[in-house]
């Protein structure tokens, strides 16, 4: 699943070809995706895009009557190609543009969406986020603050999107890796230091990811169509029974709602 490192780096690499230009159509060949597409979409004409922003793992294009929005779901990617080039099998939906090009979304599992909103920045899919793990906002303080009392483990309450937005099954084992805190201790007995090191970490391996590339799995490409090369530097994310970089002993595997975690049983306390 394409998590904020890949959408970011999504969201730079479509930018510059949207921004400034107008969608002269929306071509949709499967209205059916997550939810169907809707009419204030697929009615699109000659329409400039004022930005291209991201919240969370939304994919947030301005326009002067509301705001698209975008979500790759669990196997979507998109690409800037040249108008006429001919779709694939899933090939979902065409965002043509002034410029003779177009923006294409892939979606072999159809959990991605295409949305809209009257209102920028308002919708019932966005009310409710935490803050973005690099934005102002987030921090130990804020972190500690959510905790306080709560038994569930300390990563199924980062991968929470209440808590903080798009800290997925990856860069919270990496994360959690960094700060040198287990990812089964009970978010409510994590002590407002390793808190502080926790955020300063989940902004550290999110920035090296977005650096990199992303991290390709299986389905994740770049808009340009090259991978994201994360998933060279994982120090813990689907290694276990590997040796731990730093102290050599073997990474140990679990599950934390219903997802595989891996950890080190002597660098993670």
């Amino acid at each position: 699943m394409p998590e904020l490192p890949e959408v970011e780096t999504t969201c730079r690499g479509i930018a510059p070809h949207l921004e400034g230009v107008s969608i002269v159509r929306v071509q949709v060949r499967q209205p059916q995706l997550r939810w169907p597409v809707p009419a204030e979409v697929i009615n699109l004409r000659r329409t400039p895009v004022k930005s291209v922003r991201r919240r969370a793992k939304f994919l947030l294009i301005d326009l002067p009557a509301g705001q698209m929005l975008i979500h790759l779901g669990m196997s979507g990617s998109l690409r800037v190609l040249p108008k006429g080039t001919p779709a694939g099998k899933h090939d979902h939906v065409d965002i043509e543009l002034s410029s003779g090009q177009l923006l294409r979304l892939n979606d072999p599992r159809r959990f991605g969406s295409v949305l809209w909103t009257a209102t920028p920045d308002h919708h019932p899919l966005l009310d409710h986020l935490g803050p973005e793990p690099l934005g102002p906002d987030f921090d130990g303080a804020w972190l500690a603050a959510r905790a306080a009392g709560r038994k569930q483990s300390v990563k199924t309450f980062i991968m929470d999107n209440h808590t903080v937005v798009g800290v997925g099954n990856i860069y919270a084992q990496e994360s959690l890796f960094l700060a040198g805190i287990h990812p089964s201790r009970q978010a409510g007995r994590v002590s407002r230091a390793r808190y502080d090191r926790l955020a300063q970490s989940i902004r550290e391996v999110l920035v090296r990811a977005i650096q990199a590339g992303g991290t390709t799995l299986r389905d994740f490409t770049r808009a340009d169509g090259q991978p994201g090369y994360f998933a060279q530097a994982l120090s813990v994310y689907g290694r276990g029974g590997e040796p731990c970089a730093v102290c050599g002993i073997r990474l140990r595997a679990t599950r934390h709602g219903q997802r595989a975690t891996c950890y080190c049983p002597e660098c993670q306390r």
